[in-house]
């Protein structure tokens, strides 16, 4: 009888996004006030509309089929799988000043984004 042992590869999945660190607080801020509960995840996607054509999804939602899970900073995030190539490399702060107050997102396959930044093409 031979004695074999399965190869298994662990594989590291990368975040496609990023936080920057005001993201983050404002983030962990939002699930303590709001009392999300640990089968909760920070969507983040896009979907059609908006005045450049695709706005971003940002909100605090159960995970779906279709799915990745990520850990980014602590933040259990989900994305819809499809939605990855066009916000691969983002980067999400939040702004508290007074010329901007709110979520910003910086990413490089955007093409053209609104005035309000809230939606782009690609």
């Amino acid at each position: 009888m031979l004695n074999r042992k399965r190869m298994v590869k662990e594989t590291s999945t990368v975040a496609p996004v990023t936080f920057t660190e005001g993201a983050v607080k404002e983030l962990l801020k939002l699930k303590d006030q709001q009392e999300i509960g640990d089968d909760f995840g920070l969507r983040i996607g896009v979907e059609g509309g908006g005045c450049s054509g695709l706005n971003y999804i940002l909100g605090f939602d159960q995970k779906k089929d279709g799915d990745s899970e990520f850990l980014v900073d602590g933040i259990k995030v989900f994305m819809n799988q499809a939605h990855g190539m066009y916000l691969a490399g983002m980067e999400i702060d939040f702004q508290s000043g007074l010329n901007a107050r709110g979520f910003m997102f910086n990413n490089p396959n955007a093409e053209s984004t609104c005035g309000c930044g809230t939606s782009f093409s690609a």
